[in-house]
């Protein structure tokens, strides 16, 4: 314990921020009182216990003090090791940061241009709370090394985090291996050794409105002019969840010539406490029944729900008994990918394009894909592959994140997928169908497919691996009923893909299920796929696999 107390006091001597100063200080005052508070000492030894580990998603963890918490030591080593990174790899000495809002995003934005500007590099602030997409489009506009989006997306309120992405050969991509791990020696190195000794400077660029503008006129781009005027358009809900995504999305959907959507007032603003919701993040049980409630009450056609960092989206259409249901990250996929590959095709008939969505994700746009002429593509989870697939026309992720003009923004965007939709949504209503039509057209065209999803949620990480030692040990022969045909360990390295905790089983009549830990939150995640003659029959599959895997993983 005296190591740990060590530790504890050194950290706290170089912590900038007096409130997780005091509060370290609190601890380690418990810990050493009379009597010992056990509390105490368990927490210290759990934030001393090793560092957050930079990966491929970069940093993300609750704010607190200590080396396994967010706060400015952390972020500031981290500054200083991908600045680092920069240097010694000889890349582009350049970077832009960008920040959404909530608590400290602002805080932890200014260390990391202070510090990277006083090793040498160009930095470019974002002039304010944005979101994730307008960062991932300034990588390119701008054409820097680098970008830092500050942002913990989706996660619990109390959560913060740290995004990387590279330009030049990566063309504003999100980082990958084997980079991540270099990044992440850089930054060892710099914790070994006091932030105290880098070197500051204030000297950075703010970028002005320019920039968020050029991001509003390109995604307004990539759709046509509405088929419909504003008054004779579908009615629709918008909420930002208590982000940041309403003030961009409201000049991109204006710049496109769309209806201004009707709010959600109690969540249009961005507030770090995220009041009106427990988890901030639209694919939670709860998290929309205010923007629900809003679509009866002024009888909406469609609600659409950004993440707080907008660069996920969620869509609730009419349900036909006075409420909505909302529709999956699949679904919401087939549509934006069916559309997608619908205008290349027709636009560029004799051009080579692919489709792609991670291996998670349902398997119909593989369907579209064979349909249209165009490759089609699995990946590992996570939009930093998606992003990457040669020929890229659309991407999606079955995590309501969706790509849907590569050329703008390498990365999921829910304001351009939202715009997407709107696009969809008038065409469909210019024609007198909706999107409820659609989806029944798409089931006609290229099969009943249907998805769920079971995850179980830990207290203690080391419960993930064993869950998935004893899947691997044991592989059952069938799942509701069905007979599995076929099992994939992606550990041993599959063809294509680096080594990954994910599990495979393919089941009789195209059906399959996938198990691996969640990349960003303490969970085991399993995915079921079914396609059917049926949308019925094809859920009535996906119920029976749910119950059948939900007491496997729990």
């Amino acid at each position: 314990m005296e190591a740990v107390l060590t530790a504890a006091r050194s950290w706290s001597e170089q912590d900038p921020d007096d409130e997780t100063r005091t509060e370290l200080e609190a601890l380690v005052a418990a810990a050493t009182g009379d009597p010992v508070d056990a509390a105490a000492v368990a927490s210290l030894r759990e934030r001393f216990s090793g560092r957050l580990a930079f990966g491929t998603a970069g940093l993300r963890a609750e704010l607190g003090a200590g080396p396994q918490r967010m706060n400015r030591v952390v972020v500031t080593q981290a500054a200083a090791g991908l600045a680092r990174f920069l240097i010694d790899t000889g890349r582009d000495r350049s970077v832009v940061i960008g920040y959404d809002g909530r608590v400290n995003s602002d805080v932890f934005a200014r260390d990391s241009a202070e510090v990277m500007r006083g090793l040498g590099l160009e930095v470019t602030l974002l002039p304010s709370a944005l979101p994730t997409p307008v960062l991932a489009f300034a990588v390119r506009h701008l054409g820097v090394g680098a970008g830092v989006m500050v942002t913990a997306s989706h996660n619990p309120p109390r959560d913060n985090g740290y995004k990387v992405y590279l330009g030049g050969g990566d063309d504003g991509s999100q980082i990958v291996p084997p980079v991540d791990g270099e990044i992440a020696a850089a930054i060892d190195a710099v914790a070994a050794g006091d932030v105290r000794d880098l070197v500051r400077a204030t000297d950075y660029t703010v970028a002005g409105d320019a920039l968020v503008q050029a991001y509003v006129d390109a995604t307004a781009a990539t759709v046509p002019a509405p088929r419909l005027p504003a008054d004779a358009q579908p009615k629709v809900v918008y909420t930002a969840m208590h982000g940041v995504g309403w003030e961009t999305a409201r000049a991109v959907f204006a710049a496109a010539g769309f209806a201004e959507p009707l709010v959600v007032p109690e969540q249009i603003e961005p507030d770090g406490a995220f009041p009106t919701v427990s988890f901030p993040n639209p694919e939670e049980p709860g998290a929309m029944d205010l923007s629900v409630a809003r679509g009866v009450a002024v009888g909406a056609d469609l609600v659409i729900a950004n993440d707080p960092d907008a660069d996920r989206l969620a869509l609730a259409i009419p349900d036909g008994a006075g409420s909505f249901r909302r529709l999956s990250g699949n679904e919401v996929g087939w549509l934006l990918g069916w559309r997608a590959a619908a205008a290349f095709a027709a636009g560029s008939p004799e051009a080579s394009g692919a489709l792609a969505a991670s291996i998670v994700s349902s398997p119909a746009l593989s369907r579209v894909a064979e349909r249209y002429g165009l490759e089609y593509r699995d990946t590992l989870t996570g939009f930093k592959w998606v992003s990457r697939v040669p020929g890229l026309v659309f991407g999606y992720e079955e995590a309501l994140g969706y790509l849907v003009d590569p050329a703008v923004v390498r990365d999921k965007d829910g304001i351009s997928a939202a715009l997407a939709l709107l696009d969809l949504a008038v065409s469909l209503a210019a024609e007198g169908r909706t999107i409820a039509d659609q989806l029944d057209a798409f089931a006609a065209e290229f099969g009943a497919f249907a998805s769920g999803q079971v995850s179980t949620r830990v207290d203690d990480l080391s419960r993930i691996g064993e869950v998935m030692a004893a899947l691997r040990s044991s592989a059952p022969s069938s799942l509701g009923g069905l007979d599995v045909t076929g099992v994939t360990d992606y550990s041993d390295g599959v063809a294509g893909f680096p080594p990954s905790d994910i599990l495979r089983y393919d089941l009789e009549g195209g059906a399959r299920v996938i198990v691996r830990p969640s990349g960003t939150e303490p969970k085991v995640k399993v995915y079921i796929d079914t396609v059917a003659s049926t949308p019925a029959q094809a859920q009535a599959l996906v119920d029976a696999l749910a119950a059948d895997v939900r007491p496997r993983v729990s």
